[in-house]
């Protein structure tokens, strides 16, 4: 066991005059495992960056192991898979290796392979292997979950929970739960470590939250209160003060030393009330600061006016010679809420493809209802260019409801004005998602939405879906929420 140190780390980008970090203070054991959690775009990817030094910064981070990162960059995916390891950890032993790949459910033969021929999901398994084999090391783990179909996850998961020593990012929820024992939260005004999972993690921060609205209420009535007894005891002393002249005409002459030690006391009683006003002032300024605003999304689904808007009959899918899916059969009814399983490469995206509009070869029947208005939302977000105002023309949705959903799910103004190629692989999901519930449409087809995305929003989305019941097929490894919101499951 060793300790990481972070004191005072401050850090902005150059030409930035918004601090990422600022003063951040926090001490990591280095047998902890770490799920790593917070809104997108809040800086996770850069403190990791922090930590391998890639940037400079105020402040100091101390620590007695070296720090690896995940994903490791490959350079020339047409080398065997050994030799990729081989580029990664020259040293390793090929039993070590072969023990990692076995707790992966890897089989041996893909050392043997070149690596650009393996799946998604076994290019993360063989990386992560390669990466635990490195000693002395803490390993920071950025995303691992985001080509891993539902079954791989539960493989991973189980791995990493008989591990130590790491920073994970994930924003799956039953990923972190199964296998981290602290919660580094990155908040808005802070980062702070919690022990448990995630779940136990997100408990506490609704009661905090909680908490701090009630406080925060309470010490606005009294605020109120006091202020107002402040005005009332000040117009007492002024009144009484008057006093000390007598009443006009009266020939009464009034005892100044009595009226003036009155007022005093008076003003000292409305000082009093006037401390603990600016008392109660500055313990509210100190509440609600890492609140997270997740305020309700909206979504406009047309009504059909017949039940039945899909049909797939033993619909077969080619490219080329290659069968992407075979004997496809189910169909979509206005309401369902269809969760599309199967494993990567199985098809799934190519049949929504293909009831998307995407002129597809395949055989089989395949009927969609006439005059159907579809929203679809890819994978795929590496054509998003320009600005925000640009990208809404472009897709002909109203730019005001654009923009006020993307505030929702977290966007600050800031990010209104930059270039969606420079947005995080989070905020890219975001802008799709955002421009699909600016469409009225009678079916919402979604391939993979939560790519990248953080759990609060996660959440929100549910809420959305589970609020209005829109017609949806989705493909979606978040397991939580499917189970959430899936009234049927399709598996291929």
């Amino acid at each position: 066991m060793s300790l990481i140190n972070v004191t005072n780390l401050t850090f902005s980008y150059d030409g930035s005059y918004d601090n990422i970090f600022e003063t951040v203070s926090f001490q990591i054991d280095t047998d902890w495992k770490l799920g790593f959690t917070g809104r997108n775009g809040r800086g996770k990817t850069t403190f990791l960056n922090l930590l391998l030094g890639k940037y400079e910064y105020r402040g100091t981070i101390s620590a007695t192991v070296n720090f690896e990162y995940f994903p490791f960059e490959v350079t020339d995916e047409q080398s065997n898979t050994i030799e990729v390891i081989e580029s990664i950890y020259p040293d390793y032993l090929h039993w070590q290796m072969m023990r990692e790949l076995s707790l992966l459910r890897v089989l041996a033969d893909v050392l043997y392979r070149p690596f650009a021929t393996l799946s998604k999901g076994e290019q993360t398994k063989v990386l992560l292997a390669a990466l635990f084999l490195k000693e002395n090391s803490f390993l920071l783990i950025d995303e691992p979950t985001n080509h891993l179909d539902m079954n791989a996850r539960k493989i991973v998961s189980d791995y990493l929970r008989s591990k130590r020593g790491f920073i994970l990012v994930s924003h799956d929820r039953a990923f972190l739960d199964n296998c981290v024992d602290h919660i580094l939260s990155i908040n808005k005004t802070n980062i702070e470590i919690q022990k448990g999972n995630f779940s136990s993690w997100w408990e506490n921060k609704k009661m905090q939250d909680q908490f701090e609205l009630a406080e925060n209420e309470k010490l606005r009535k009294d605020i109120t209160r006091l202020s107002t007894a402040a005005k009332r005891t000040a117009n007492w002393s002024d009144k009484v003060e008057k006093t000390k002249l007598g009443t006009k005409n009266s020939g009464l002459r009034p005892d100044r030393g009595y009226i003036g030690h009155k007022s005093a006391k008076m003003m000292k009683r409305a000082k009093a009330v006037e401390a603990r006003q600016q008392s109660a002032m500055e313990e509210k300024s100190k509440l609600l600061k890492n609140i997270e605003n997740s305020e309700r999304l909206k979504i406009s689904p047309l009504s059909f006016h017949a039940d039945r808007l899909i049909e797939l009959e033993k619909v077969s899918i080619f490219y080329g010679e290659k069968t992407a899916c075979a004997g496809v059969s189910f169909i979509i009814e206005q309401g369902d809420r269809i969760a599309l399983y199967g494993k990567n490469g199985s098809g799934k995206s190519s049949i929504m493809k293909l009831i998307g509009g995407e002129n597809i070869t395949y055989t089989g029947t395949f009927r969609k209802a006439s005059q159907l208005t579809i929203s679809y939302v890819s994978q795929d977000t590496s054509h998003l260019r320009g600005n925000l105002t640009g990208y809404a023309r472009e897709n002909d949705i109203d730019e005001s409801l654009f923009k006020a959903i993307l505030r929702k799910l977290d966007f600050s103004r800031i990010q209104f004005d930059k270039d969606l190629s420079a947005f995080s692989g989070g905020q890219k999901k975001k802008v799709l998602i955002a421009k699909s519930l600016c469409e009225q449409a009678h079916l919402y087809i979604w391939d993979e939405p939560l790519n990248f995305i953080d759990v609060i929003s996660r959440m929100q989305i549910e809420e959305l879906l589970l609020a209005y019941s829109p017609t949806i097929l989705f493909v979606e490894h978040d397991r939580e929420f499917c189970k959430n919101i899936a009234t049927k499951i399709f598996e291929l």
